[in-house]
């Protein structure tokens, strides 16, 4: 029998990924806390809604408790950032000793977050510029061909056949730095300036005050990038990030979703990490700070005039 793969997190990401995966008939199991997504997810499994209209349901394993998936050797971590404390003390109870935990979340300080739980050995790093948004609990459509990004560990040869199988575009980046600050640009252009103006990713493109501050974002953490010697997978941030925005254009950022449903976002991770670092290195990062206390403000202003609507929505 294949060897199944744990999805941690129920949200847009992980169940786009739980479907390709389990349309090659590998098993898959979704760990997750969020009760009306896995309550759909039970009943009807994780639905892939393409462009066009057309759909399909494919069956998965759904659990809300580490112990009913004791003893998975390959996971992947797919929630927010501010939940990965939480999703490794799940995996501590759920992964095998010789299994692999592979982070694809944004922001900084996952890795480190699992790794201090886990122990280095099992956990790997990737990135991925795949996009994908939920319709409703366990309905997902594609955001557009990106592209995942994975360092070196000698355990994630099993994974990355999965996800060579289920369609993926995958690529091989031995310097995990690059990794993490080439992502980083990406997602500080791209996702808080979609969700002050509730667009998709390609309309940055077409407006061209939002373009220019997305530029202004991807320089910042670029320089950011520079002051500590890390080389990105790229020459041009500004030119990488319009590529990824336009690779996604139809598609609508996570931050974009998250305040939508007046839930937490990864601002902190992204924008508010960029800032902290900036003022340990001497590096002016003033962009990054606007758009970081404008999201922190909206999601202040929900969470005073809607707080119990929004009680429990929030999904990993």
């Amino acid at each position: 029998m294949t060897e199944g793969i744990l999805i941690v997190g129920t949200g847009a990401l992980a169940s786009l990924f739980a479907a390709k995966i389990s349309a090659t008939g590998i098993p898959v199991t979704m760990l997750g806390n969020w009760k009306e997504g896995l309550a759909a997810l039970r009943l009807y499994g994780v639905t892939l809604v393409q462009p066009d209209g057309k759909q399909k349901a494919y069956p998965i394993r759904v659990v809300d408790d580490s112990s009913d998936c004791v003893g998975m050797k390959y996971a992947l971590v797919l929630v927010k950032s501010w939940q990965t404390a939480r999703a490794a003390k799940q995996l501590k109870k759920c992964l095998s000793d010789d299994g692999i935990a592979v982070t694809l979340q944004n922001g900084l300080g996952n890795r480190e977050i699992l790794e201090s739980i886990l122990g280095e050995e099992r956990v790997a790093l990737g990135v991925t510029t795949t996009g994908a948004t939920l319709l409703s609990s366990g309905r997902v459509r594609p955001g557009g061909q990106g592209l995942i990004s994975l360092g070196e560990h000698p355990r994630l040869e099993p994974i990355r056949e999965y996800l060579k199988s289920a369609g993926f575009k995958l690529e091989t980046i031995k310097n995990t730095d690059t990794l993490i600050w080439s992502k980083l640009v990406v997602n500080a252009a791209i996702n808080p300036i979609t969700a002050l103006l509730k667009v998709s990713n390609g309309s940055l493109l077409s407006r061209a005050s939002a373009r220019q501050l997305s530029a202004d974002l991807a320089k910042e953490v670029a320089s950011l990038a520079s002051a500590q010697g890390i080389q990105l997978s790229f020459k041009n941030p500004v030119a990488a990030a319009e590529k990824v925005a336009k690779g996604t254009e139809n598609n609508h950022s996570s931050m974009y979703q998250d305040i939508q449903r007046g839930a937490p976002t990864e601002i902190d991770a992204i924008c508010g990490e960029v800032v902290r670092l900036g003022k340990e290195l001497g590096v002016q990062t003033p962009v990054n700070y606007t758009v970081w206390k404008l999201i922190n403000a909206i999601i202040e202003g929900l969470n005073m005039g809607i707080e119990k609507e929004y009680k429990g929505k929030s999904n990993d």
